[in-house]
């Protein structure tokens, strides 16, 4: 077999890019995707969806939250209006983080979904990146988040779908 004949997956699977496609020249279809990698895909997007809406809803309900920070300030040199306006902007933070997070986790959820291994890798740091943003607030939505992800993240390691995602083989 000549190495114009090769797949795409038989060149990644030696360490190659897949190969160049020009203008005119019809374009293979990738191969379907395990159900478990569509699974997992799934679960990622919607941890990412449960993540922002956790955030947003937390930035919904701030005035709770300003009372309740208020109301535990020992300190008298930091007043309401201080407290208020950190609170507002910390929860605008983690709306932002909170959808930056999910739209990557996504982004290469979707790639994993193609087969690229490393893909698989960065979804699951990701995930552990949203696991500690967890330990910022959120409650148990974020929480349900992180389970939604890990979940996702758990199917696209099963053995039976680690023929989908070739290594990479490193030249000596």
């Amino acid at each position: 077999m000549s190495e114009a004949d090769e797949s795409d997956d038989q060149r990644r699977a030696r360490g190659l890019p897949p190969a160049p496609h020009l203008p005119g020249d019809p374009v293979s279809e990738p191969p379907e995707p395990p159900k478990p990698v569509n699974i997992g895909f799934g679960l990622v997007v919607a941890a990412s969806v449960v993540l922002v809406l956790a955030f947003v809803l937390q930035l919904l309900d701030k005035d709770a939250l300003t009372e309740e920070l208020i109301a535990q300030n020992t300190d008298e040199n930091i007043t309401g209006a201080q407290i208020a306006a950190g609170v507002e902007s910390m929860l605008w933070a983690l709306v932002v983080g909170a959808a930056a997070i999910g739209g990557l986790m996504v982004l290469f959820a979707w790639k994993a979904r193609q087969g690229t291994r490393s893909a698989r890798t960065v979804v699951t740091v990701l995930v552990v990146v949203t696991a500690l943003l967890s330990l910022l607030g959120g409650g148990y939505t974020v929480i349900g988040a992180v389970l939604l992800a890990l979940g996702g993240a758990a199917l696209m390691y099963l053995p039976s779908v680690d023929p989908y995602f070739p290594r990479v083989v490193k030249n000596p």
